[in-house]
């Protein structure tokens, strides 16, 4: 089709990216189009700002900085609406700003995330939540009000839409989901219609809606529609639906009927779904777009197809409604803005033509007054006219396009058509009509009026030119005047001037209007003021016309008017309005200036009265000197702060910071503020360091504090950062100071640190912060110590900065700080010092021993840091507190420190020190210093080191010689180790000192037998070694060899017993335990009295089994150490062997023993009887129970499981005495444990497993009375009645349904096949469906007849209402009309008659049927007409036709006019008559010789002609008595010449003579009504005539008692004032319908008028 063809016209409106739109941002979420006014586009990272397009004027957008999440446009006005999610929160933040004012409306924080918005009226956000819909009004300070929540077909959709209707009562949301899994590309759509004044909601399927208003005939109000389009996929069809709905129908009123029609997609687009509905209220067409690009026009009215074509090549995701065309606009992927118009020129002619849809054309044409149907509506109006319809016909002519038939032919048309009696004249319709319209024509209100003239209802003409229903006319001037001179009212003289050139006085005409009208006269200057060639009067004139009567308002309202236009030489009228509302109302004149409409008045005038009027702000936009703005400015009491600081801008940099200054001279606290806000707008006209300056006049450290607030952020200069801090220190904004100390890098440290010392603020923390930062610790401290600010210290050196506490410390200790302060200090950071620079700090100062308990708590949690043993070594050695000991043992201290520490106090400890460290050359050196050469000596031998022995061996050496003699006399001799003298030995060799090693070797010899041993027992001379170590009573070592060397326990166990020396029998017993002797060992270990090795002798007496042993031994070691393992072994010795009183003894006396451990232990190992013990002596129930369900002690572990009260303990003490089959204690349990919600399955399930069903439910129903007795218990009995006792079930149900979980009891009847209980279950449950469909697929046992009937009306599901009445027709034939009557409001009775027709029982339910007949549904109507026919019950029949009209009535008549039966033809004569079949009735009835019914049914058709045929036709048959009777049934019908006629021509004439004289009757009444009519009028036209002489003649008698010097009173026709003074008419007042008048007085009598 071509484009100029097609009925809608698409064009291209705008491209976004010709705008500079990146296409990145051209999708759902960043562009909106709330109307046909504005786009609006958010651009996200890295350009963060919002677009802003005026589709008045595309090409210039408006783009603002601006980020957020989403942002919309208001559809009328500049009003921007922006939401942004709150960083780390599921919140939104709503703005609202006035763009034009550059102001915020409102603000709100919601609390739930918004999934979608829009705007839904030009002062409502509507706000979608995942669960909920909210209203948001832009006016007031009202917050988010929720409306509703969202339905469960609305979860998980992507929301596309919400829409309200023009009443704001109907609400729709749109949401889309995922396709089905049997076709996931189709997008499956989701809508929920909300009532606002029900509260309810539908879920429905649809992808798009809108609401729309439509008038229907007969109904006042518009009626809410409703259209959706819908695309499906059921059983893998796919239905595409459009649907049009009313919404609320008014009761009482015609109501519009549903409509759907089929989208029909082509093949290649069978997975596109519509995405977006608009409705032209203009033409009354729905728009459906669908996402690739198609779209559908539809008629509203009709749901009829009008277009279908494919509009965008690419995927379309907004559209908005263009409402002042009749189209809409849509945006595509690619950015194009496309607008989609109707074509007004082809429209209609396609519709009729393409489409052959005649109605639909006219319809079109008559709604949006179209071309190209004028043919079609002639056509009609003739045939309308033909039909005699001319209510009809005089609305189309009424709706006719274009005006077509609104000519004065239709009008002469309608005055053509003779009147009826008692009906409204065709031509009276017409114009009514009209007047609902509109406006008539002037020659249609010519001729109305001459209709309403005539009869004398002067008020309905007052009443239309009142609505401005008439246009006026010369000639309807002439015509009113006739009726009433009032009636030329002022307002239609300059039309009519116009129309017949005459040009009145237009100064007397608004001087006149003014003194009864002043509004009138302003409408009438203003007319003036819009005539060809320029207002008559000049605008000065008239506006001092209304000042002179002081009305200030009407000069102000024409003086706005007519000087709109702005014009320079209107500049005094500008001036004027302005004065003189500043003098009288300056709020008008405020108004008038804030508009902005004027631009050329006198500035200076006006700016000295808004002073004077105390506009203040006002004065200041037009004073242009600075004195004048000096003196006004200073009245920031009656100035709005925001203006005021905008005003700032206007000035120049001198003037705005003079304007400052005087400010702050007036009143420095209150104007503060403002200029602060001053300073920090326009901070770079100003310049940051004059505002400074400013500020610092006036030492207002407060406006110093916020205006440096906003530019600091933006700042590097450390005077600025500094003079901030300084700010908000004097103001007392210690919070910001410290922030900024703490955040700023910028700012001087040393003179920020002096300042903060300075003030002496009460918070430290900012000092803290910049010393912290900037290394000035020790200043800290010291301040704060002498300022006594001693909690800062602790919270610095805790909270801060832990690793400065050494500074802190030192300086504290500088500052001679109490001690018990600094440890507390020290103490309470611990760990987190760093304890190296703390001991050089404390060390410096002679004050290590200050930390001593600090670094011994160090030690106590376990620090191995060398520094820590370090300081704790050297605090040793100063207080000489046993330092060997630390010396030797310490295994963490660096031995080069503490040693070089040691040398000066005391150099043997040095050596102990170095010794440690194998620092050889530190010990070489302090000991040749100290002459300790002993020390050195035995060092030397102990290292055994070649180097360290060639070293000090080495002849430059002068300590050499006291050495070796140290070495000879004392380190050798006491060595024990053959390797240290042999390498003192190889040492002497090596260094060639032969006489010194003679001299070693001698003294070795003589003096150290052990040494000779031990060099035996390395040649493995041990029988010689045994010798001299006994020899020379070494006894030890002497045994050590037969152990070790030898390997004769027995000969060591002889010489043990020979010795008797405890050492010796310890060796013995380690090696008889080594060798497995565990008995022998334990034995030696008794003898030696040695208790070291008892984990040994346990181990090993466990390994072996010999308790008896090992409590001997245990027995021995308890008498010298108290060792829990001792005790606990103790005890677990007498268990194994079976000394239970031992036990019992044991424990009672006094013991270290871990009881619960060795009770453990015991019942690990089946020992139960002394675990018993244990258990019961500290009280541990718990355990106590299970051992005594181990020795099958049930009745006390049932005692013990009481006393522990643990639902474990229950549990395993239950479940041990069902198994024993001990219930009665097994129930004490349960009932124990089934209190507990969680324990009470397993213990079920237990009791299950092993088949124990009675006992459970004993258990069970016992548990019932308990009071902690809860539901699970209640379900749990009632799932084992399900399984184990169902003739129990029901009972247990209906006595305890309300404490049942319900749906677990439905899953075990549904197991067990329990119908019937399954069924009070769903009932209980409010599970209606599936209690319905459990009774009908299991009714043997389910169904109840009386409960059924109560189950079926509450089902959700309507299906079942059908699948019941099946279930009901095949098993309970007999009752199924009591079941359909209870269903009676909820069944389709349409679908219950067609059941029952295919299952051939269709008089089954007669009794329903004749039951819901009320309802009048054709198929109950044809299926009952159907079964009276067959029943030949003619009376039921004839009832049910005359009281229900909805079936086929032909179909029915023809099916029974050939019945056999009379009174069955007759009904079908009957029914012909009600359908308006005259003829066939009459032919029928005439058939069956039922005259009477031929009569009657001529005389109710109103046919003139089927009346006189039926005359005939008795006439034919000869029935004279039926003549006669026709003419008196027919009267109205007949005429009474062919009566007569009739009469005379078949001799009847005696027959007819009756209604012959009714005739005469009749007619002769009606001539005697319109006689004393007409006299009546003529007695009715004398009085008022002699009404209005007398009237006359009492205003001639009036004037003759007037001066002459006065003017004439007012004069009826004159339209004159009271108090009109003396001007006079001007000549030719006679061309108004009036004469013409001397000056004074009345025209002389007898002239007319």
């Amino acid at each position: 089709m071509a484009a100029a063809s097609a009925p809608i016209t698409m064009k291209e409106a705008l491209t976004l990216p010709s705008i500079g739109i990146n296409p990145q941002f051209i999708t759902f979420t960043h562009v909106t189009m709330e109307s046909e006014k504005y786009i609006c586009v958010r651009e996200t990272s890295p350009q963060n700002s919002v677009v802003i397009i005026d589709m008045s004027m595309p090409m210039q957008p408006l783009r603002r900085p601006i980020t957020a999440d989403s942002a919309l446009m208001n559809p009328n006005s500049r009003i921007l609406a922006l939401k942004a999610q709150l960083q780390g929160t599921n919140q939104d933040h709503l703005q609202i700003f006035n763009i034009e004012l550059k102001a915020k409306i409102k603000s709100y924080q919601m609390p739930e995330q918004i999934v979608f918005w829009k705007w839904i009226t030009p002062k409502m956000l509507g706000l979608v939540t995942q669960t909920s819909v909210y209203h948001w009004s832009i006016e007031g300070d009202s917050e988010p009000v929720k409306m509703f929540d969202r339905t469960a077909n609305m979860a998980n959709n992507q929301i596309i839409n919400y829409r309200c209707d023009p009443s704001e009562k109907w609400l729709v949301l749109i949401g889309i989901a995922p396709g089905s899994s049997e076709r996931p590309q189709l997008v499956k759509g989701n809508m929920q219609l909300f009532s606002v004044d029900q509260q309810r909601s539908q879920a429905l399927e649809a992808h798009a809606a809108s609401f729309a208003q439509f008038k229907l005939p007969g109904n006042e109000n518009p009626s809410i529609l409703i259209s959706f389009a819908t695309k499906t996929l059921n059983a893998g069809q796919i239905t595409s639906k459009l649907h049009v709905i009313e919404l609320g129908a008014q009761p009482g009123k015609p109501s519009f009927t549903k409509k759907q029609a089929d989208l029909f997609f082509p093949p290649d687009f069978a997975d596109d779904f519509p995405v977006a509905m608009q409705i032209s209220q203009k033409y009354s067409l729905i728009y459906v777009i669908t996402k690739l690009g198609l779209l559908f026009v539809y008629d509203l009215e009709t749901a009829s197809a009008v277009y279908r074509n494919r509009i965008s090549p690419d995927p379309i995701f907004l559209t908005a409604e263009a409402s002042s065309v009749g189209g809409f606009y849509a945006v595509n992927r690619r950015g194009q803005v496309l607008l989609a118009t109707v074509n007004e020129q082809t429209i209609v002619p396609f519709v009729s033509g393409q489409l052959n849809n005649l109605e639909l054309a006219v319809n079109l044409a008559k709604r949006g007054n179209l071309p190209g149907a004028e043919q079609l509506v002639v056509q009609r109006f003739q045939e309308l006219f033909a039909q005699t319809k001319y209510k009809e016909a005089a609305e189309l002519a009424a709706e006719s396009p274009q005006g077509l038939l609104r000519t004065p032919d239709t009008v002469a048309k309608f005055q053509s058509v003779p009147v009826q009696a008692g009906q409204t004249p065709p031509l009276l319709q017409y114009f009514g009509t009209l007047l609902t319209r509109g406006k008539l024509n002037a020659f249609e209100s010519l001729e109305l009026s001459r209709l309403v003239v005539n009869q004398n209802k002067k008020n309905l003409l007052e009443n239309w030119l009142a609505e401005d229903k008439l246009e006026c006319s010369e000639e309807l001037g002439d015509l009113v005047k006739t009726v009433d001179n009032d009636l030329a009212e002022f307002d239609k003289i300059l039309i009519y001037s116009k129309q017949v050139g005459y040009t009145p006085d237009y100064l007397f005409l608004l001087q006149t209007i003014l003194r009864s009208d002043p509004q009138g006269a302003v409408n009438f200057a203003l007319m003036m003021s819009q005539m060809e060639g320029g207002c008559p009067v000049d605008y000065n004139t008239i506006t001092d016309l209304f000042l002179q009567r002081n009305l200030i308002r009407e000069a102000t309202a024409f003086l706005l008017d007519v000087l709109k236009p702005n014009l320079p030489e209107h500049a005094h009228l500008q001036t004027k309005v302005l004065e003189i509302n500043l003098v009288t109302f300056p709020n008008v004149a405020d108004a008038i200036l804030a508009n902005g409409m004027f631009s050329h008045y006198d500035r200076p005038r006006i700016a000295q009265l808004c002073e004077k009027a105390g506009l203040y702000m006002r004065a200041l936009q037009h004073y242009t000197e600075l004195p004048d703005i000096k003196r006004v400015i200073v009245n920031t009491h009656a100035i709005e702060p925001q203006s005021l600081v905008e005003f700032f801008g206007t000035l120049s940099r001198e003037w705005a910071l003079e304007c400052m200054k005087d400010l702050l001279l007036v009143n420095l606290r209150g104007n503060l503020q403002i200029i602060v806000q001053a300073a920090k707008e326009y901070c770079e006209q100003l310049g940051v360091d004059a505002c400074i300056k400013l500020f610092e006049q006036f030492k207002s450290y407060e406006g110093l504090y916020f205006f440096l607030g906003s530019y600091l952020s933006s700042s590097e200069d450390p005077d600025i950062h500094f003079k901030y801090i300084e700010a908000a220190a004097k103001t007392g904004q210690i919070k910001e100071v410290e922030r900024v100390t703490r955040e700023s890098n910028f700012y001087d440290p040393e003179k920020t640190k002096n300042f903060l010392m300075e003030a002496k603020l009460p918070d430290a923390r900012p000092l803290i912060n910049v010393c912290d930062r900037f290394g000035f610790v020790p200043d800290l401290t010291h301040y704060l110590y002498t300022s006594n600010m001693l909690r800062y210290i602790e919270g610095y050196v805790q909270k801060v900065n832990p690793g400065n506490a050494p500074l802190v410390v030192g300086q504290l200790l500088d500052d001679e700080c109490p001690e018990d302060f600094i440890k507390g200090l020290i103490l309470s950071v611990r760990s987190l010092l760093p304890v190296e620079p703390l001991v050089d700090e404390c060390e410096k100062r002679n004050r290590l021993r200050l930390l001593t308990q600090f670094l011994e708590h160090l030690v106590s949690e376990g620090s191995q840091d060398v520094h820590v043993h370090n300081a704790l070594g050297k605090i040793i050695i100063d207080s000489n507190n046993n330092p060997e000991h630390f010396l030797t043992t310490n295994p963490y201290y660096d031995s080069r420190v503490v040693g070089k520490y040691c040398e000066k106090r005391d150099p043997t400890l040095a050596v102990v020190a170095y010794r440690r460290g194998q620092c050889d050359e530190e010990l070489i050196n302090v000991t040749n210093k100290n002459s300790l050469f002993k020390l050195q000596a035995r060092y030397v031998v102990e290292r055994m080191d070649g180097d360290l022995w060639e070293n000090v061996l080495n002849p430059e050496n002068v300590y050499r010689r006291q050495l070796i003699d140290q070495v000879v006399s004392t380190a050798l001799p006491e060595s024990k180790s053959p390797e240290q003298v042999s390498a003192a030995v190889k040492a002497f060799m090596t260094a060639d000192l032969p006489h010194e090693l003679i001299e070693l070797l001698e003294k070795i010899v003589l003096q150290n037998s052990a040494f000779i041993g031990e060099v035996a027992v390395e040649a493995q001379l041990y029988e010689e070694a045994f010798a001299i170590f006994k020899k020379f009573n070494l006894n030890v070592q002497a045994v050590n060899v037969l152990l070790d060397n030898i390997r004769s326990i027995e000969r060591a166990v002889e010489f043990a017993f020979r010795v008797e020396e405890d050492a010796v029998w310890s060796q013995v017993a380690k090696a008889q335990l080594r060798e497995g002797l565990v008995s022998d060992a334990i034995e030696s270990f008794i003898r030696a009295d040695d208790v070291t090795q008892f984990l040994d002798v346990i181990r090993a007496a466990e390994d072996a089994n010999v308790y008896h042993d090992l409590v001997r031994y245990l027995l021995m070691v308890r008498q010298k150490a108290k060792e829990p393992k001792v005790d606990s072994e103790l005890i677990y010795a007498y268990a194994k062997i079976d000394r239970l009183s031992e036990i019992e003894e044991f424990i009672l006396m006094p013991n270290v023993a871990n009881l619960q451990n060795v009770g453990d232990r015991l019942y690990d190992e089946a020992l139960y009887e002394a675990a018993k013990i244990i258990f019961a002596f500290i009280s541990n129930w718990a355990k106590l129970a299970i051992t005594l369900v181990k020795l099958r002690q049930f009745q006390g572990a049932v005692d013990a499981a009481r006393k522990a009260n643990s639902s474990k303990t229950w549990k395993e003490v239950c479940f041990a005495c069902v198994d024993a089959e001990e219930f009665r204690l097994a129930q004490i349990c349960g009932l124990n444990i089934i209190i507990q919600v969680d324990d009470l399955e397993e213990v079920s399930e237990y009791y299950q497993n092993r088949g124990c069903f009675n006992e459970l439910i004993s258990l069970m129903e016992s548990g019932l009375g308990l009071e902690r007795a809860h539901m699970g218990i209640f379900t749990e009995l009632g799932v084992l009645y399900a399984r184990y006792r169902p003739e129990k079930l029901m009972e247990h149900i209906k006595l305890f349904s309300t404490r049942l979980n319900i749906p677990k009891l439905i899953r075990a009847c549904d197991e067990q096949q329990h119908w019937k209980e399954l069924t009070y279950l769903y009932i209980q449950y409010d599970e209606f469906d599936n209690a319905a469909t459990t009774i009908m697929n299991h009714s043997p046992e389910a169904w109840d007849h009386m409960q059924f009937k109560d189950v079926a009306v509450k089902v959700a599901n309507v299906e079942l209402y059908y699948k019941a009445v099946h279930f009901y027709l095949q098993e309970h034939p007999d009752l199924i009309n009591d079941f359909l009557n209870v269903l009676a409001l909820r069944v389709d009775h349409t679908r219950v008659v067609d059941i029952m027709r295919k299952a051939g029982h269709l008089h089954l339910v007669k009794p329903y049927m004749v039951a819901v007949q009320s309802n009048n549904v054709a198929a109950v109507n044809e299926a009952l007409n159907g079964i009276y026919v067959e029943e030949e019950d003619y009376e039921r029949l004839r009832e049910s036709i005359d009281m229900h009209d909805s079936f086929d009535q032909i179909g029915l008549a023809q099916k029974i006019e050939k019945h056999e039966l009379l009174e069955m033809r007759r009904v079908a004569a009957y029914i012909y008559k009600k359908a308006g079949r005259w003829k066939q009735s009459i032919a029928l009835s005439k058939k069956d010789n039922l005259y009477k019914d031929a009569m009657e049914t001529a005389s109710q058709s109103g046919d003139r002609e089927l009346a006189e045929e039926l005359l005939v036709y008795f006439i034919e048959k000869g029935k004279k008595e039926c003549f006669a009777s026709c003419l008196f049934v027919c009267y109205d019908l007949i005429r009474p010449d062919i009566a007569l006629e009739l009469a005379w021509m078949n001799n009847m004439i005696d027959f007819a003579f009756p209604y012959l004289l009714q005739f005469i009757r009749e007619y002769t009444g009606k001539v005697d009504e319109l006689v004393k009519d007409k006299i009546e009028s003529l007695i009715e036209v004398k009085a008022k005539e002699k009404e209005e002489k007398d009237v006359i003649a009492q205003q001639n008698m009036y004037a003759q008692l007037l001066p002459l010097a006065l003017p004439a009173p007012p004069m009826s026709g004159m339209g004159g004032v009271p108090g009109m003074g003396g001007f006079a008419p001007p000549p030719g007042m006679g061309g108004m319908g009036m004469p013409p008048m001397p000056p004074f007085g009345m025209p002389p009598m007898g002239s007319s008028y």
